[in-house]
């Protein structure tokens, strides 16, 4: 393992305790964090492909149910996971389940669009995961994923602003330390949010210059991603000198 992919392994280390120690009220029912049931595929992920400085670094917002929650890789598609990425690892279970989201792990049968959609673009304008990380890196903010009483999805955008504000100062901590280690000259945000994030931390580091850009979000709950998949985020690549 070189330096790279074992900086980023004690920073993600410290993003799971930190934020496994976090507690949270209502609306949330149950909380889920990959990087401690799921953690040796991520570990793996960071070992193959956390393997030096970055040019551009994607990010996203927080676990998807049927995707990193069951894969411990950001956007982690049980099938773009195991046939692109070529990572299958063991992944326990949360303490705390909802019965409407069980962790199966890489026998998940549910595709998660969000990550077929975002590594088949990379996987068709790259070619292979190899080719695609030379230059590229890809992580989400924040490591947990929260359902209400009813198994419904909460997005960090919807916690109480105590419980947020706790939220972003574990993780925006692991932010700016994955910049630095990664060393990128273009961000990323895979949605709004996401870039949002990625310009409060690029404030926080004012010796370093960044081009900020935005990546369509690919979930099937937007109308525009529907519609517009993957011509539109193909074009976005090319504005941001990716492609």
């Amino acid at each position: 393992m070189n330096d790279t992919a074992a900086a980023i392994l004690k920073a993600t280390a410290a993003l799971r305790d930190g934020t496994e120690k976090l507690r949270f009220e209502s609306p949330v029912h149950v909380t889920y964090n990959p990087l401690t049931y799921a953690w040796g595929p991520h570990e793996q992920y960071v070992r193959t492909y956390g393997n030096g400085e970055k040019s551009h670094l994607f990010l996203g917002m927080n676990p998807g149910p049927f995707g990193m929650a069951q894969t411990g890789v950001p956007f982690g598609e049980v099938d773009a996971v195991v046939n692109w990425l070529h990572i299958r690892g063991e992944v326990g279970r949360p303490e705390h389940t909802h019965p409407k989201r069980p962790v199966e792990g890489f026998g998940c049968p549910r595709s998660e669009v969000s990550g077929r959609r975002l590594w088949g673009l990379f996987a068709e304008a790259f070619g292979t995961a190899e080719n695609f990380f030379r230059h590229n890196y890809v992580a989400n903010y924040c490591p947990l994923i929260w359902m209400g009483a009813t198994g419904a999805n909460i997005t960090p955008d919807k916690l109480p602003a105590e419980q947020r504000a706790a939220v972003d100062a574990v993780c925006m901590e692991h932010l700016l330390s994955l910049i630095t280690i990664l060393n990128p000259h273009t961000l990323v945000g895979v949605g709004a949010y996401a870039t949002q994030k990625l310009r409060d931390a690029a404030s926080r580091l004012p010796g370093k210059s960044f081009t900020i850009g935005t990546l369509l979000h690919p979930s099937p709950a937007s109308p525009i991603a529907n519609k517009l998949w993957p011509e539109r985020p193909i074009q976005q690549l090319k504005e941001l000198g990716i492609l």
